[in-house]
């Protein structure tokens, strides 16, 4: 089963609002989820991103892959930085 970390969309029409999970990638995109890893909301300014960055960082090293998206999400929350670096360091 390969693991996605994606977002999730809700909100009304011309206003998104974005949940980060954990998903099976067979799964729709807006269906059945693992984990709800937190919110992104676009629309804001600047974009609101709120995520649990304990649960995103095990998921991570547990072997889920982000999408491009999600990605750049964690790149600037910092995320991506702290999982990528040795243990070591």
């Amino acid at each position: 089963m390969a693991v996605k970390i994606r977002l999730a969309r809700g909100g009304a029409k011309k206003k998104p609002f974005y949940q980060v999970v954990v998903a099976d990638e067979r799964c729709p995109r807006d269906g059945r989820f693992i984990e709800n890893l937190g919110q992104y909301d676009p629309k804001q300014d600047p974009p609101m991103v709120n995520l649990r960055e304990d649960k995103t960082l095990e998921w991570l090293k547990q072997g889920a892959q982000p999408t491009e998206t999600v990605r750049q999400i964690l790149r600037k929350q910092g995320i991506w930085a702290k999982f990528k670096q040795p243990e070591g360091a």
